[in-house]
């Protein structure tokens, strides 16, 4: 893994990018993941003799790539957790999909159930035991043939809710083999990155905002103008 980017850093909190295809926790493949990065980063910057903390708030998929915070503290942990409990934290994603969608932009609700033995998620009734409900916002920011680059905003947090949902209304994600019926040889990312979030500071309330592009040399990225939407 290349070096941890930091965005930002207190006593109470790290935010960082986490690149593509980099698991957010340690899991069977044993390559190495975000958390245990973040807290190798922590250890040797403040010499610290024993492991250091690090709270895990929220995950992004491994294919996902974006801005990422970790507490530093239990208590920035709870109240970190508490915000997004309470829908206060913001996280806007860009994705590009391979089909534009017949909507410039629409509210999406399904119910999702994730089959935990083969590692995917699918739409299903809402009365089907195991159900969640799923909602997002998107809006098509811009077109390239067939191609288009969506703006998405989460109402809820559902793993894989982003790529299942756009897949159901025929607009998979550029690079998803996975939900995506044809599949992708181009390139290994997927077009779907966390580019801004937006949440409250747990120990001053200050209300703090992030935002980092991907890759903009890359596929499928390069196909669109993205600078602007990262500028204050």
């Amino acid at each position: 893994m290349e070096e941890l980017i930091v965005l930002y850093e207190d006593n109470h909190l790290i935010v960082v990018v986490k690149p593509q295809n980099v698991p957010t926790q340690e899991d069977f493949s044993g390559d190495e993941d975000m958390l245990s990065k973040a807290k190798k980063y922590l250890k040797e910057k403040y010499n610290k003799a024993g492991d250091a903390f690090v709270g895990l708030v929220h995950r992004l998929d491994r294919p996902t790539g974006g801005i990422m915070v970790f507490a530093k503290t239990s208590k920035a942990a709870a109240r970190l957790s508490q915000q997004i409990k309470d829908n206060q934290m913001k996280k806007i994603y860009y994705a590009v999909t391979i089909k534009t969608p017949q909507l410039k932009q629409d509210t999406l609700i399904n119910f999702l159930k994730k089959n935990e033995k083969e590692n995917i998620v699918k739409i299903v009734p809402q009365s089907e035991n195991g159900a969640k409900k799923a909602e997002l916002f998107y809006k098509v920011l811009q077109t390239d043939g067939d191609y288009a680059l969506l703006e998405v905003k989460l109402i809820t947090g559902r793993g894989h809710q982003i790529r299942v949902q756009l897949a159901g209304i025929n607009c998979p994600l550029f690079g998803d083999n996975k939900y995506g019926k044809i599949k992708n040889k181009i390139s290994s990312n997927l077009g779907l990155w966390a580019g801004r979030l937006e949440f409250y500071h747990p120990i001053t309330k200050q209300q703090m905002t992030f935002a980092c592009p991907p890759d903009l040399d890359k596929e499928p990225w390069k196909k669109f103008y993205l600078n602007k939407y990262f500028l204050y």
